[in-house]
């Protein structure tokens, strides 16, 4: 008789694997752009943020209030040096806003 090995894998492993399986990487990306924002904005204005997507190492943000466009645009240096802080240097090539 042969011994069955026993797997046992740490919660994490399995998520990271699960990413790594169906391509979810940049989806996670985005969600720690996400959450960025959501920390560094207050309720209102991270509201008016209707779309973050990254493709092809350019992040995407669409907002909706021109104001706050204009603010991001204004200081797009300082967010795209923050982005590449939480992504890392080599995930990230640009930053539009739309």
């Amino acid at each position: 008789m042969k011994k069955r090995k026993k797997r046992e894998y740490l919660s994490s492993e399995l998520v990271q694997q699960f990413i790594k399986i169906y391509h979810l990487e940049d989806k996670m990306e985005v969600l720690k752009i996400r959450d960025f924002l959501e920390e560094y904005l207050d309720q209102q204005l991270y509201s008016e943020i209707t779309e973050v997507a990254l493709r092809d190492k350019v992040l995407t943000l669409k907002i909706n209030s021109p104001l706050l466009r204009n603010d991001f645009k204004m200081r797009k240096s300082f967010y795209f040096q923050k982005f590449k802080i939480i992504l890392g240097e080599e995930k990230l090539n640009d930053l539009q806003i739309l």
